[in-house]
């Protein structure tokens, strides 16, 4: 329970951020579930999003998993190419 409710609090803060954001001109690209399965593993605590990529850090002494930095990597390069399709229009 505690788990869902730290999530709707990230998932809550990260649209209100986005909203304030993208008003001022940034360019917002959520991944969405094209991640595929591993945005639905549960074996592990993991952070991240169908809004992007995050850690669940919680004190602040756990490192990011193999999953987490997956899916930011998967991110980055899942917005360079919405990026260069813009550039080529």
């Amino acid at each position: 329970m505690v788990v869902v409710a730290l999530e709707s609090f990230s998932l809550w803060y990260s649209w209100t951020a986005i909203t304030q954001l993208t008003h001022h001109g940034m360019l917002f690209v959520p991944i969405g579930y094209t991640f595929g399965a591993g945005m639905f593993e549960m074996d592990e605590i993991r952070g991240g999003s169908p809004y992007g990529a995050g850690v669940f850090a919680g004190d602040g002494t756990r490192q990011a998993s193999e999953a987490e930095l997956a899916l930011a990597e998967y991110q980055g390069k899942y917005m360079a190419s919405t990026v260069k399709k813009l550039v080529q229009t």
